[in-house]
C-alpha cells in the first residue's frame, strides 16, 4: 500500500519547508510515500523551497506541479489527478505533522478496508498572545482546532475530518467525483464548505470516516488571524458557502440550512449569558458576531 502525501499550496512560503520536512523526517519507509505538491499559482519563493527541499532529502519520491487554474478544489483534483498512491493524504502547507502520521494512516488502512476515509487532531499553534475572546468555538473556527480524545473511532452525528488533515482512498474519488471548484478558497479569498460538500457524499452513499489520534498537525496561526477584519471576513464567508453549497444541492437544502441557522442562533444566545456569567463576556459576544456575519453570508446580504 502506496500514500501520496498532497501539498495544495498559496503563497506559505513561510511554513512549507518545514511541513515538507515533517514528512520527510517520519520513521516511515521511503518506498511506501510520494509527496505531491500543487502549487497553486504562488507569487513568492515556493518553487525555490521546493526545489531546496528536493536537494536536502534526494531520497523522498517528490513531484511538483504548477495548477494554473486558481482555488484550493481546482489544485486539490490536479494532486488527486497526479497521485501515483493507494491513499491520498492531503495535509495543509501551513501545519507540521504528529511523528508517527504515516504510520498511524497506513496500519489503519490496511486493517480497516471497508474505511473509506479519515482524520485526526488539529492542533493550532499561535504566533502570538491568544485574544481573550477565544473560546472553544471560535477556536474551531480560526485554528481548525479538532480533538475527540485518545481512541480510535467513527466521525459521528455530523462530523468530519478537518479538510486540511485528512486521507482518503483514491476510489473514493473515482466513485463520488473530485472537489467541487464553486467552493473553497480561490487566492486570499475566504469561500469553502468543499470538504463538508465532499463528505456528504461519502454519507449518503453509506461510507463510514474515522478519527485517529495518532494522525495530528500543529497547524500554524499567524496573528493576523486574529484580526476583526479577519474574523469578519472568515465567518461572512462560512455563510456564503453554505448558500453556495446548498443551493446547488436543492432549494429545499437552502431552506432547512436557513432553519438550522436559526437553532445555532439559539445555541449561541444561550452560550453569550453562559459566557457572561461566568465572567468573560468577550467570548460570548465574538460567538453573536460570528453567528450575525454567517447568518449575512447565508442570505445573501
Amino acid at each position: 500500500m502506496k500514500l501520496s502525501v498532497i501539498f495544495c499550496t498559496y503563497n506559505r512560503e513561510k511554513y512549507l519547508y518545514n511541513a515538507l520536512k515533517s514528512i520527510a523526517e517520519q520513521n516511515f519507509s521511503y518506498q511506501d510515500y510520494e509527496i505531491v505538491m500543487v502549487n497553486n499559482n504562488s507569487t513568492d519563493s515556493t518553487e525555490s523551497i521546493c526545489k531546496k527541499f528536493q536537494e536536502d532529502f534526494p531520497q523522498v519520491e517528490f513531484h511538483y506541479f504548477l495548477e494554473t487554474n486558481q482555488g484550493l478544489s481546482y489544485a486539490r483534483n490536479r494532486g488527486v489527478k497526479e497521485s501515483k498512491g493507494d491513499i491520498l493524504v492531503f495535509v495543509d502547507d501551513d501545519a507540521t505533522v504528529f511523528e508517527f502520521y504515516l504510520y498511524s494512516i497506513k496500519l489503519f488502512f490496511e486493517a480497516h478496508p471497508d474505511v473509506a476515509a479519515c482524520g485526526g487532531p488539529i492542533v493550532p499553534v499561535y504566533e502570538t498572545d491568544k485574544p481573550k475572546w477565544l473560546s472553544h468555538y471560535t477556536e474551531q473556527l480560526i485554528g481548525g482546532a479538532l480533538y475527540e480524545g485518545d481512541k480510535v473511532k467513527p466521525f459521528r452525528n455530523g462530523k468530519y475530518p478537518g479538510g486540511g488533515n485528512s486521507a482518503f482512498r483514491k476510489e473514493v474519488f473515482e466513485k463520488y467525483g473530485l472537489f467541487n471548484v464553486e467552493l473553497g478558497r480561490k487566492g486570499t479569498g475566504l469561500i469553502g464548505a468543499e470538504e463538508k460538500d465532499l463528505y456528504d457524499r461519502l454519507t449518503k452513499g453509506g461510507e463510514a470516516f474515522y478519527y485517529l489520534p495518532l494522525m495530528g498537525i500543529h497547524h500554524y496561526i499567524p496573528e493576523k488571524k486574529l484580526s476583526e477584519s479577519h474574523f469578519r471576513e472568515l465567518t461572512y464567508s462560512i455563510g456564503k458557502s453554505e448558500r453556495i453549497r446548498t443551493k446547488a444541492i436543492s432549494d429545499n437544502a437552502f431552506t432547512n440550512r436557513v432553519f438550522a441557522e436559526c437553532k445555532k442562533w439559539a445555541g449561541s444566545v444561550v452560550l453569550f449569558f453562559i459566557y457572561t456569567f461566568k465572567l468573560s463576556p468577550a467570548k460570548g459576544w465574538k460567538l453573536l458576531q460570528f453567528r450575525w456575519y454567517v447568518s449575512k453570508g447565508l442570505l445573501g446580504q
